[in-house]
């Protein structure tokens, strides 16, 4: 089974009056999005199922990356993964992951770093050494485990096959 972990794009701050879990993606934010959507699309790194937080920033990031999945979706909003961005989110991947080949959770920092980092056993040396320098925004980590459902899911049981930052990728007209 394959766990695709997408942090949100970058968020705007602007607006005091704003709430934080109202603030929506800013130019740059929309623009990693829609780099990342054609990521997935174009190495086939397609879920089945996706967990997005209901944050405005991860369901517009989750709006930008749907125009590139050229395959149907369960798609789950829930709250706890805006509530506990700051706790590892594998409880919350356990509870609602099934037994979906091809989980995408779209969450928050800290927790979608942690919940990479706790759940990595093996790893490619570059994905790793990537990953524990910086989780930025718009950042997907590719994890892949030998279970049968999500219920199974424990730490250090999966491997990092890769890590990926919108700037590394090759800018492409949109």
């Amino acid at each position: 089974m394959r766990l695709l972990l997408l942090r949100h794009a970058k968020s705007d701050w602007g607006g005091d009056d704003l709430m934080d879990i109202d603030r929506p993606l800013n130019s740059r934010g929309k623009a990693a999005a829609m780099k990342m959507g054609r990521y997935l699309q174009q190495n086939g790194l397609l879920p089945n199922q996706i967990m997005c937080s209901t944050s405005q920033r991860t369901r517009e990031t989750l709006s930008r990356v749907l125009q590139f999945l050229p395959q149907e979706a369960q798609i789950h909003l829930i709250s706890d993964l805006y509530r506990q961005g700051e706790d590892d989110y594998a409880p919350l991947i356990r509870r609602y992951g099934g037994r979906a080949q091809n989980l995408m959770v779209i969450g928050h920092n800290p927790a979608t770093e942690d919940t990479a980092l706790s759940l990595t056993g093996t790893a490619a040396p570059e994905a790793l050494a990537d990953l524990e320098e910086k989780y930025p925004t718009a950042a997907l980590a590719v994890l892949d485990f030998d279970i049968a459902d999500w219920s199974e899911l424990s730490p250090k049981t999966g491997h990092l096959e890769r890590f990926v930052k919108p700037r590394d990728l090759k800018d492409e007209p949109d």
